[in-house]
Order: C-alpha cells, then sequence, then structure tokens
C-alpha cells in the first residue's frame, strides 16, 4: 500500500471486511459515516475520544496524512473521493466487477455519493487483498437501516454532499 503501512495492525479493525459488508455499502443500506469510518481505521486515523473527529497517527500513510492531517469526509466531499480513487492502482480498478461480480448502477440510481460508495468499497476489496484480509463471505454485520429517502442526500446524520 504505502510507505508507512509496512506493520501489522496496531489495534483491531471494528468490522472485518465481508462480501455481505460490501454490498450493504453499495445498496445504500448503512450510512456514509460508517463507510467513512472502515476506511478511516484503515488508514490508520485514530478516534478523537474527547470530540468527534478522526486525526493521522503516525501509520497513516504519507498520501493521506500529508493532505489530510483530519480524516476527510469521503463521500461528501469530492476532493477526498478523487483522492481515494487515485490511490487505487489501476491493476485494481475492476475490483467491483471481478471480486463482486457487481454489474454497476443503472443511470437513474447515478448520484455522486452512490459512485463515492462504490470507489470506497472499491478501495476496501483493494486495501484488503494489499493487506493480505481475506474477504469472507459472512461475518459480523452493523445495524442495517432502510435506503435513505433521497439517495441524494443520504441517510439522516450524514454530512452534505459538496
Amino acid at each position: 500500500m504505502q510507505e508507512k503501512n509496512t506493520l501489522l495492525f496496531p489495534k483491531e479493525l471494528s468490522w472485518p471486511l465481508s462480501k455481505k459488508l460490501l454490498f450493504l455499502i453499495l445498496s445504500d443500506l448503512v450510512s456514509d459515516v460508517f463507510v467513512c469510518e472502515l476506511i478511516w481505521e484503515r488508514l490508520f486515523y485514530t478516534k478523537l475520544r474527547s470530540r468527534d473527529g478522526w486525526i493521522s497517527s503516525e501509520y497513516t500513510p504519507t498520501y493521506w496524512s500529508g493532505k489530510y492531517n483530519t480524516a476527510p469526509e469521503i463521500i461528501s466531499e469530492r476532493g477526498a473521493s478523487i483522492h481515494l480513487t487515485r490511490s487505487i492502482p489501476k491493476d485494481h480498478k475492476q475490483n467491483l466487477k471481478k471480486i463482486l461480480d457487481f454489474k454497476g448502477y443503472k443511470i437513474n440510481e447515478l448520484y455522486p455519493r452512490r459512485t463515492r460508495r462504490a470507489t470506497a468499497v472499491n478501495w476496501l476489496i483493494f486495501w484488503g487483498i494489499e493487506s493480505n484480509s481475506k474477504l469472507k463471505d459472512y461475518d459480523k454485520l452493523p445495524i442495517v437501516s432502510s435506503p435513505p429517502d433521497s439517495p441524494i442526500h443520504g441517510h439522516k446524520g450524514d454530512p452534505e454532499i459538496k
């Protein structure tokens, strides 16, 4: 992955990756906040106890910490989503199709939130491959919610899309 990420995880991850979890993200059944937290902890951002927020750690790859000292809102912020896209090597760009057999969204389902969520899932698959973390068929899952009333705005509590 990146040069600082050669150590094993300094802490246990909150949620193991599974195909079912990744499809929950693609189906918009978990919040954007949850999706970001999956990525942030894999980039070694650390959750602050005193207030809401995540900051880079000594293990955060410099590609991320150099641009984002605090964890970026990957789904709501276009620039952060582009940064995530660029961090996926070319030979991993088709992981959604190759690993999950994901056919993509229909034209009427294409919204920035949805395409950014697909990018997030593609990055999570890439991360799993690079860190030798097996993608399970099933594992621990978060509480599932209904899809948001508006796919443009997301779930209650999600940051505004920019």
